[in-house]
């Protein structure tokens, strides 16, 4: 195989290549193209074109054939930093480009203006907000997860949402709870919802997870118990679990993740991020350059207008946001 990598391939297009071959299929099934040998069984040329064509191997073809469409859902939408002026930026973009804008916000932050937004103009993921909820001082008290989850399923019900996520509360309630959770959340929806792994559940429970759904998610943001998300050699195992996943044709959402160097590398289907507020709160201007996004300092001794900084940052996201969809 390494040969074919580096450019010999014709050497194992060949009669006594094919023959080669065998020895080294033994060894495919732990990556992405195990499907690829299965679906070409009986005519081993034909899967030898998807190799011989990359001279990157099996870490390319996953990324190229797979990792296309990256969606980047902005979050935080009703925060202070975010709102009025994330609604006059999508206003004005929407008089220039009627293209959906991806959105992810917590349930425990909906306000009645999202609605029309939902149903008309953005591509949706709902987070269930029972971490915020939880740590409001008013639940202080304790929460009753069964009251909290009908608002939940009502709300869905209500929106008509496709894509919202599990109540992930293992570290409080335990996973046994939060399966029954999710039973009753998609029993009462009639929707499967987006299960949410966290390092607690194992290795086993994530491929459970990619087999049962087409579409799962794992916190990524750093905090809390993801914070093995941002240490050394973070992505080589976050690059083999979407490895699992595509291998059983399962979407993965990375929650809180945008690290803009990886996101080429890592074959997420969607990220979201807060990272497009910071820039009113820092002082500091977004601007996308045709690849990424580059932070701008203000000069010393001026100040920013907020809101003007806001609604610009917003607008050089979705610029990311839509090159990100189209290149990623």
């Amino acid at each position: 195989m390494a040969l074919a990598n580096a450019g010999g391939g014709y050497v194992w297009n060949t009669k006594e290549g094919l023959e080669a071959m065998k020895i080294f299929l033994a060894a495919t099934n732990g990556t992405p193209a195990a499907s690829v040998w299965r679906e070409n069984k009986h005519n081993p040329k034909e899967a030898m074109k998807v190799f011989l064509a990359s001279p990157q191997g099996w870490g390319k073809y996953a990324h190229d054939d797979y990792h296309k469409d990256m969606k980047v859902y902005m979050a935080a939408y009703s925060t202070p930093f975010g709102g009025d002026s994330a609604r006059e930026a999508e206003k004005q973009m929407r008089e220039e480009n009627a293209q959906k804008i991806c959105v992810l916000e917590s349930f425990y932050y909906m306000q009645d203006w999202m609605k029309p937004y939902i149903r008309d103009h953005w591509d949706f993921l709902l987070d269930s907000g029972a971490f915020t909820f939880m740590s409001d001082k008013k639940n202080s008290s304790g929460v009753d997860w069964d009251a909290y989850l009908t608002r939940y399923i009502d709300f869905i019900n209500e929106m008509d949402i496709d894509n919202f996520f599990e109540l992930d509360i293992d570290a409080v309630v335990g996973l046994k709870r939060v399966e029954e959770l999710r039973a009753r959340l998609e029993a009462e929806t009639g929707k499967k919802s987006i299960p949410v792994w966290h390092k607690s559940r194992g290795k086993e429970y994530w491929l459970k997870m990619c087999e049962e759904y087409e579409y799962i998610a794992l916190g990524a943001s750093g905090l809390n118990d993801s914070k093995w998300t941002r240490k050394k050699g973070a992505e080589n195992i976050l690059y083999k679990l979407n490895e699992i996943a595509l291998q059983n044709d399962c979407k993965v959402h990375a929650l809180g993740y945008t690290s803009l160097p990886m996101l080429k590398k890592l074959p997420f289907y969607s990220v979201d991020s807060t990272a497009w507020i910071y820039g009113n709160r820092g002082g500091y201007l977004y601007q996308f350059n045709g690849k990424g996004i580059d932070k701008i300092n203000k000069p010393k001794g001026m100040k920013l207008k907020s809101r003007a900084v806001a609604i610009h940052n917003f607008k050089e996201w979705v610029k990311f946001q839509q090159y990100a969809y189209e290149e990623y």
